[in-house]
């Protein structure tokens, strides 16, 4: 339970920070949707009432939605409603705020007589506060659906008996324009509360008092103050609570609704006699196991739900069941490991100026593109580092949902700050290649997109992308597992999985592969995407060997062409990309656009290069004979290219046809992105 602790740790430390504690839910509370915003004065006489109900948009759907309010909780009401009644003391539902509910036909059970004793209990107190004294006399009158009704914020029509009854099913019930004789629309209040039954809608309250010029209920410093104190005196300790280490109030359920896409599932479960949960061995009673006091319970998944609303929980996809949490024990920001550099820094990271030739954005070679990308790396976490001491404790924190009442930790670890930023950094300048981007051109209002080229790392999601495909659909479980492994090199710095580099580089080898949908499909988007695996395949081939677990295999490369490298496997792919400039170009100049030779084998030639080398030096012939009579020049220096790489070869190497290993992509790509940054040879080449 160390993870509890170190979020228990977390809301104490927020608490008692003014900057960062706004959204911070307060102990004994919690935030509920309101439907209904009433307005008493200090006498508990009805003054209006207005509907809170809005229109909310995620994408292509919509829907309807109330207010999010703080509310004050008990023990039994943050868990246990759905066996039966069990009141918040002040703000709730119509079926507990309304003696008159029963009246005007409420389908649901009326809870009033249990929800007008905690109020009055509370009243009766010295934690009593004027506000909630006025609202228990309004509520004690009985007419609060009578007023709801009569204000047009509730809906009745008339049953057989000529009674009033709210209405439930607006196509039979509904109101009718009595000019047009057409049902009126549905009001957004039906649509927002469940099954339409307006009992569902919750109400909060407004005080208007002359020595008050602030009437809210629901964010009333005193008032919170009060409902805490009340509920610290109702329930005394009764049991030693093993996080805070001392005699405390013992929770026997724990709050749910941490991961949205799975809203009823619970971190912790409490086994019981009569419960479908059981405990069976060692232990005679669920407290010999493990007991935990509601105090350190309720602000632990209050931390940690704040933390995830602040945008520091990581999921693969929005309706993911998985998340990751990274964040430091004062609250204050840290980076999230599994997120894409490039959006996170992109003002950082070096972009070269746009190539008007190729209209891609080039990098560098002249200069050492990688130390600029870790110099940049460095200050950005610098940044996060000036307002963290390195002694601070970060903690990464993973959770995924096996069923939907059962959400369980798969991963945690504890770091000290500085630990954290080097592993970090140590991550994203090992794994650091060019990457193929798209960026929006400028402030362009027609929303034009450029690719760019940029040293960085690739983001997780590029990296499943381009080993396994589009897995978050097919194989959900591996998806999962799969961020795990990744998370695993991150935090720990372990070596890469070899399974993945090796899936990413078979599938950067196979140009024919087919890798988006048929609508997105063409000739273009797919050299596109293939680019994209290219640069990660490329990622991480470097990456692993930097961190091969045998240090005898362990070896570096760097982001530009090394033309003194003479491996058999760099060399064969540089002679690829050589080769596929070349018919490129005389494509270009007879106004063909189809795949290259090179292109086409590149499967073949990375399992049987010597063999594969001939035809496609065969098929080069016709192509080089066209470039004679325009590109004479540009023949000529690719030609001798073609002789230095050639020469390079130890001469068994040559004629060898084992297998490349996924070191020939790195020749490959990095001879096509000097090409690329090369200004008089690409000049040449599109003349």
């Amino acid at each position: 339970m160390s993870w509890l602790a170190r979020l228990y740790e977390t809301y104490e430390a927020v608490a008692t920070n003014d900057q960062l504690n706004e959204s911070l839910e307060p102990y004994f509370h919690k935030h509920e949707q309101c439907h209904i915003e009433v307005v008493i004065d200090g006498e508990g006489n009805f003054v209006r009432a207005q509907s809170l109900v809005t229109k909310v948009t995620y994408g292509k759907k919509s829907y309807w939605k109330g207010e999010e309010t703080l509310i004050p909780i008990t023990p039994k009401s943050l868990t246990g409603r759905t066996s039966g009644s069990a009141p918040y003391p002040l703000i709730e539902k119509i079926q507990y705020v309304a003696k008159d509910y029963p009246d005007y036909g409420g389908s649901k059970s009326s809870y009033f007589d249990d929800y007008f004793k905690l109020l009055s209990e509370w009243v009766a107190s010295k934690h009593s506060h004027p506000k909630i004294e006025a609202v228990a006399k309004y509520i004690a009158k009985g007419t609060v659906v009578r007023d709801l009704v009569a204000a047009n914020i509730l809906f009745v029509a008339f049953d057989e008996d000529g009674r009033e009854v709210l209405i439930k099913n607006w196509s039979k019930q509904g109101h009718v324009d009595e000019k047009t004789r057409k049902k009126l629309p549905k009001p957004p209040l039906l649509n927002a509360v469940n099954s339409n039954e307006q009992g569902n809608a919750t109400i909060r309250w407004r005080v208007q008092r002359r020595d008050d010029p602030d009437d809210k209920t629901w964010n009333d410093p005193a008032l919170i103050r009060n409902w805490i104190e009340f509920q610290k005196e109702r329930n005394q300790a009764n049991g030693f609570c093993q996080i805070l280490g001392e005699k405390s109030f013992i929770a026997r359920t724990h709050p749910k609704g941490i991961v949205k896409k799975v809203n009823d599932a619970k971190l912790i479960s409490v086994p019981t006699e009569k419960g479908y949960l059981t405990f069976q061995g060692r232990f005679i009673e669920a407290d010999q196991a493990c007991t935990i006091s509601f105090e350190a319970s309720q602000k632990a998944h209050n931390a940690l739900r704040w933390l995830i609303s602040r945008g520091q929980g990581f999921q693969a996809y929005p309706k993911s069941e998985q998340i990751f949490v990274t964040w430091a024990l004062s609250g204050k920001p840290v980076i999230e490991p599994l997120e894409d550099i490039f959006a996170v820094m992109s003002r950082e990271i070096v972009i070269q100026p746009e190539n008007p030739a190729s209209n891609i954005t080039a990098i560098d070679h002249s200069i050492d593109a990688g130390q600029s990308f870790a110099s940049n790396l460095k200050k950005y976490l610098k940044g996060y580092l000036a307002e963290l001491k390195p002694t601070e404790s970060i903690v990464v924190l993973g959770m995924d949902a096996v069923t939907k009442g059962r959400l369980g930790v798969t991963y945690y670890q504890k770091l000290l700050a500085s630990e954290f930023f080097e592993r970090v950094e140590r991550w994203h300048n090992q794994f650091a290649w060019p990457q193929r981007h798209t960026v929006k051109a400028g402030n362009s209002a027609e929303g034009k997109f450029l690719p760019v080229w940029c040293v960085c790392s690739p983001s997780p999601k590029r990296i499943m992308q381009a080993a396994y495909g589009d897995i978050l659909k097919s194989n959900e479980k591996l998806a999962k597992q799969f961020l795990q492994r990744i998370l695993s090199c991150i935090i720990e710095g372990t070596p890469f999985p070899k399974d993945i580099m090796l899936s990413s580089v078979r599938r950067a080898s196979n140009r024919a592969a087919k890798r988006l949908p048929d609508k997105f499909s063409n000739y273009k988007s797919e050299l596109a995407e293939w680019e994209k695996h290219l640069g990660v395949a490329c990622a991480l081939y470097k990456g692993f060997h930097m961190r091969h677990p045998d240090n005898r295999l362990r070896r570096e490369y760097v982001m530009t062409l090394e033309e003194e490298r003479t491996t058999r496997d760099y060399l064969f792919g540089r002679l690829l990309a050589v080769a596929e400039r070349i018919e490129e170009v005389a494509l270009r100049v007879g106004d063909e656009n189809r795949p290259t030779t090179a292109a086409r084998l590149m499967q073949r030639f990375a399992d049987r290069p010597s063999s594969t080398w001939r035809n496609i030096e065969m098929a080069l012939q016709p192509y080089m004979q066209r470039l004679q009579q325009s590109r004479a020049g540009f023949l000529t220096n690719r030609k001798k290219e073609l002789d230095a790489v050639i020469s390079a070869f130890d001469a068994t190497d040559f004629t060898d046809d084992k297998p490349l290993r996924g070191e020939f992509l790195l020749g490959y790509h990095c001879q096509r992105l000097a090409y690329r940054s090369n200004k008089d040879e690409t000049t040449q080449g599109n003349e």
